[in-house]
């Protein structure tokens, strides 16, 4: 059970109304860690700015950063952003039979090769302490310019501050996730937890 309830819209000013219905208009729903968030406007508003310029903004594709947001989340261990990356890889064409072999990454042919060295540094970055190595950072370089790099670890970054944001609030997972992750990986060990 969720720590703290998340507002409703009526309970917050219009900046965060319209950042909520956009939530709503392109993934379905606005997710309870922003409207938990929202009894602090001004870091809802920061964050949901944040957010857009790290994963929507820059030239790794979209599909790949929420590939590395996932396998950073699992490593974490935070179910809740488990699913909603299990989500928005889904929305961003990621198959479920490719999000469900994300532990694989290694040898599944589902994944290239720079697939595979982002999503690894995603997967290292993720545990703790962080097992990232130089080596790791010159696979990467074989794939991505530095601006690219920087993609890359602002998407794991971001996930950071999520996943201890929402393992720690026990943030209710909402309908539209856990229905596309029962759907991707419901056949796995993967259970909803602290977050129903």
């Amino acid at each position: 059970m969720a720590h703290l309830r998340p507002l409703e819209n009526h309970e917050v000013d219009q900046e965060l109304r319209e950042m909520f219905t956009h939530y709503e208009n392109t993934r379905g729903f606005c997710p309870n860690s922003v409207k938990t968030m929202a009894r602090r406007p001004n870091i809802s508003k920061t964050f949901g700015k944040l957010n857009q310029v790290i994963l929507y903004e820059g030239t790794v594709p979209e599909e790949l950063k929420m590939l590395v947001a996932l396998a950073s989340s699992l490593a974490s261990g935070c179910h809740y952003c488990q699913s909603h990356m299990t989500n928005l890889s889904s929305i961003y064409k990621a198959s479920d039979e490719k999000i469900a072999a994300i532990w694989e990454f290694e040898t599944s042919d589902l994944f290239s090769a720079a697939e595979r060295a982002a999503i690894k540094v995603g997967l290292k970055a993720g545990t703790l302490p962080n097992d990232v190595t130089s080596e790791d950072f010159d696979e990467l370089k074989q794939h991505f310019d530095e601006g690219q790099i920087v993609e890359i670890v602002a998407t794991i970054a971001l996930f950071g501050y999520l996943n201890r944001w929402n393992d720690t609030m026990a943030t209710q997972l909402e309908a539209v996730p856990a229905q596309v992750t029962e759907r991707a990986v419901g056949h796995t060990s993967w259970e909803v937890g602290k977050h129903d």
